[in-house]
């Protein structure tokens, strides 16, 4: 069902004169067993809500709920399950509208534009037995999208939801970006390496000694902030060590406005709730961060020692409120994992502001323009808050991309999303498709 060929084909069965039931039901797999009385159930929701589509949990064999559909519930590979029971009126007229034909993108074109006709409801309750056949665990299905093999598939789907956001009046234009504003004297260095990080003893010191390895020409200049939110596991212990070290280490001291300052700053937060996005903050906010703020994650690594100079060359170079950077995937030790190089394509200066509601992350690693970013912050929570910033930037101005690989992402057992059970995955989901919600929203109004 991914061509719009065949989805015209399922209208002009269901369709047809002498054939239209009220209702279609699309199977997207095979073998789906259905609970006593549970087709006659979601029949009965769509009449009591006027629902053009509806879809409900079900079991895999192991139970399977799905989350709810929202405006901004816009990934193409959102997971309803595998059976959508559809208005067979608004099937029609859904079809009848398609003016372009996919090949990959037909059933992603057919939801949105169910999703202008009415509304699509998530019924919670399990009513079918169907057989999941992609057993990977989470961590492995995160880079589909980036994959190089799907990249005719991505080009299909992006041109499905701009037309889908010019319809609904929330397409943003370059023409409509906005000036940066100015910067003052006032910054310590021109970038900071910021490194969040909780009970990370295994890495903090590869992470940190990466950071501190990095070579910047004159003028520029960069210092490193640790945050760290109350480890118990000796995170603590291997940053006070290095940052003993750093302080009898010359090429690790510089001076701002007359007095020497260290280059490895050590930020311990308070016993309240900071999260990720609470640690960058922290950062951001204090006295020594740079006019430029870098990413590195506690459990990852730049790839050489020009990661932050080309960062800095990158915002230099252009109107950037952000630059996202190229990555490779490794192992633990170091090796390249497929698909290797993850350079999000996907994202153009002419569209990526609006493919952005479409896939699930700009990238890494990410710098932010300081001036501008205090204004914003990030979301305190512990995931998404870099789309967060991501979406809330591009609404309005500029972000530049380097092309190089400039940072090893490392996958091992200990990464957030390395292996989640389905209540988590549901739960980072619906916050992300909040966020899209939220974003669409002010899009619109804007418009």
């Amino acid at each position: 069902m991914s061509s719009t060929e065949e989805i015209r084909k399922i209208a002009q069965e269901t369709c047809g004169e002498g054939r239209e039931g009220k209702y279609t039901f699309l199977y997207l797999r095979e073998n789906i067993q259905w609970v006593h009385y549970a087709r006659e159930r979601m029949m009965q929701v769509a009449e009591d809500t006027g629902a053009v589509l509806c879809y409900s949990d079900h079991f895999d064999p192991r139970p399977a709920p799905v989350i709810d559909y929202q405006i901004g519930a816009l990934r193409d590979d959102f997971d309803f399950g595998s059976v959508l029971m559809i208005r067979t009126d608004a099937l029609k007229q859904a079809v009848s509208e398609m003016d372009t034909d996919y090949r990959f993108a037909g059933l992603y074109d057919l939801r949105l534009r169910l999703s202008r006709i009415g509304e699509l409801v998530h019924i919670n309750e399990f009513l079918y037995y169907d057989e999941e056949t992609d057993l990977r665990q989470s961590g492995e299905k995160l880079f589909d999208y980036v994959n190089p093999k799907n990249r005719e598939v991505q080009i299909e789907m992006e041109q499905c939801v701009t037309r889908h956001l010019e319809a609904i009046g929330a397409l943003i234009r370059q023409e409509d970006y906005k000036p940066l504003p100015a910067a003052d004297d006032s910054y310590p260095v021109t970038a900071s390496v910021i490194i969040p990080c909780k009970n990370r003893v295994r890495t903090i010191k590869d992470a940190i000694e990466s950071a501190l390895r990095q070579e910047v020409r004159a003028p520029y200049s960069y210092n490193v902030i640790v945050v760290d939110d109350n480890s118990t596991d000796g995170t603590v212990e291997e940053i006070e060590k290095l940052k003993v070290k750093s302080e009898g280490d010359p090429k690790n001291q510089q001076i701002f406005r007359g007095s020497p300052v260290e280059r490895l700053i050590y930020i311990a937060q308070d016993k309240t709730w900071h999260a990720i996005g609470g640690n960058w903050n922290a950062a951001l906010h204090h006295p020594m961060c740079g006019k430029y703020a870098i990413q590195l994650d506690s459990d990852d690594t730049y790839f050489d020692e020009t990661t932050v100079q080309k960062f800095i060359d990158a915002f230099e170079s252009g109107n950037y409120a952000m630059v996202v950077g190229s990555y490779q995937i490794t192992d633990f030790a170091g090796n390249i994992l497929p698909p290797g190089k993850i350079d999000h394509a996907e994202w153009t200066a002419e569209n990526g502001m609006n493919n952005a509601l479409r896939i699930n992350g700009l990238g890494a690693p990410r710098g932010f323009y300081v001036p501008l970013l205090r204004t914003m912050n990030f979301p305190t929570t512990k995931y998404g808050e870099d789309y967060a910033v991501g979406l809330r930037i591009c609404r309005e101005y500029p972000i530049g991309r380097i092309w190089d690989v400039v940072y090893n992402c490392r996958r091992w057992e200990d990464n957030s999303d390395a292996n989640c059970d389905v209540e988590t995955m549901n739960r980072n989901n619906l916050y992300k498709d909040r966020i899209r919600t939220w974003e669409l929203m002010a899009r619109i109004i804007d418009n």
